[in-house]
């Protein structure tokens, strides 16, 4: 049977998430240390015991959930399995850094260090209240494409994640979105809503964010993956470093194309999707795009022993 590991993005955040895994496994432990120590704070005291809010920042999201989804994979490698067991790692946007680093082409610290400049360079590139993103749900990536044609008025407005057949989000300009949204109601759609986050991800708005990756991610040793790399921007999969570190510059403004990456997938043989870390929303999309398609979530220690069991049975 061939698997992927696939690695969520932001929104996947819990207080606790991971708690459980670093209290039963100490290579999990130790990615949250080496985080703390990459950061130079105590971002897992925020990830088990602070508040949603301060957790929910992007700038703390984006390492929290890396470091959350490696811990579950260390987890994983101390009873046996490897990310050798899967043919392809993929990753939500920021879940793309942690799908590197589960493959070893990044190190857990540099990692750590990227995603934080990522998340404060997403933050910083669009005024607050200027940008917005929406989630379209009930059109497809084509009908959502007509919409924003329709909508954008000169304005910044993008198909942002095309998550699964039924669910589109949009990114762009606060007043665009708004238009978008009333226009996807009138073609259709069963729903149309504003997403609580805080910027306009993906989209042609995170430009200045895209040189700053840029530039950060020059000074960053990237190492062949062990495993290929199914990219957001490109639905397809990757090994060359060059060409892995363009599509991470690439990826700040550009779609995160996860229908056509699962489809992808599953045209290689891919059979079942595990997803590592926080949260169920990539399960979930995955069964979406492919009905058939096994799906496992790995985020606690229960469910590293489930996956165990289910690979010895």
């Amino acid at each position: 049977m061939s698997r992927a590991f696939i690695f969520p993005g932001q929104g996947a955040q819990t207080i606790g998430m991971g708690r459980d895994l670093a209290e039963a496994y100490p290579a999990a432990k130790a990615v949250f240390d080496e985080v703390d120590a990459a950061l130079g704070e105590n971002l897992s005291g925020l990830i088990w015991e602070g508040e949603i809010d301060a957790l929910t920042l992007t700038a703390n999201a984006q390492p929290a959930l890396m470091a959350t989804s490696i811990a579950a994979l260390r987890a994983l490698e101390a009873e046996g399995v490897t990310v050798d067991a899967a043919s392809f790692v993929a990753g939500h946007s920021l879940g793309e850094y942690t799908a590197l680093t589960a493959a070893g082409s990044l190190t857990v610290a540099d990692a750590a260090r990227l995603l934080r400049k990522r998340g404060e360079a997403m933050q910083a590139a669009v005024p607050v209240g200027q940008g917005a993103m929406a989630a379209v749900l009930g059109l497809d990536l084509a009908g959502v494409r007509e919409v924003v044609s329709e909508a954008a008025e000169g304005d910044v407005l993008a198909a942002a994640n095309d998550n699964d057949p039924a669910q589109v989000v949009i990114s762009g300009s606060k007043a665009a979105v708004e238009r978008a949204v009333e226009v996807a109601k009138a073609k259709g759609a069963k729903r149309a809503l504003l997403l609580p986050v805080s910027a306009p991800f993906h989209c042609a708005l995170m430009q200045p964010a895209a040189e700053v990756m840029a530039e950060a991610l020059e000074g960053v040793d990237i190492a062949a993956p062990k495993v290929p790399l199914v990219a957001n921007v490109r639905a397809s999969a990757v090994t060359d470093v060059t060409e892995i570190r363009a599509l991470l510059v690439e990826q700040v403004c550009g779609s995160v194309r996860w229908r056509e990456s699962v489809e992808y997938m599953v045209a290689q043989g891919v059979s079942e999707f595990w997803e590592i870390g926080a949260g169920k929303a990539l399960s979930g999309m995955v069964r979406r795009i492919h009905k058939p398609a096994g799906v496992r979530n790995i985020g606690s220690a229960a469910d590293v022993a489930a996956a165990v069991e289910s690979l010895n049975g």
